[in-house]
């Protein structure tokens, strides 16, 4: 039997947004796993991505401070971006 895999350490490690991030996800330290999931919901919520091209997120004031100023971003940029707002 395969044994079960284990969570990646330095994803569960928690980590700590800035003031522009926290206005997203909140202010206390969460495994990255966890400010994904509440990056996304908030997303989701206010529905941020764009209808057509799935893989792009339109920015509201908020994620458009976490965004370095833009309006949309991939998904994937967006990764890059969230984590440049981590102390």
């Amino acid at each position: 039997m395969a044994a079960k895999r284990k969570p990646n350490a330095a994803f569960m490690k928690p980590v700590t947004p800035n003031e522009k991030l926290a206005v997203v996800v909140g202010a206390k330290p969460l495994p990255r796993t966890e400010l994904t999931k509440k990056l996304w919901d908030y997303i989701k919520k206010n529905k941020l991505q764009d209808k057509k091209v799935k893989t792009q997120i339109n920015a509201d004031a908020a994620l458009q401070a976490v965004f370095g100023g833009k309006k949309s971003v991939s998904m994937f940029e967006m990764t890059k971006l969230v984590s440049k707002n981590l102390v």
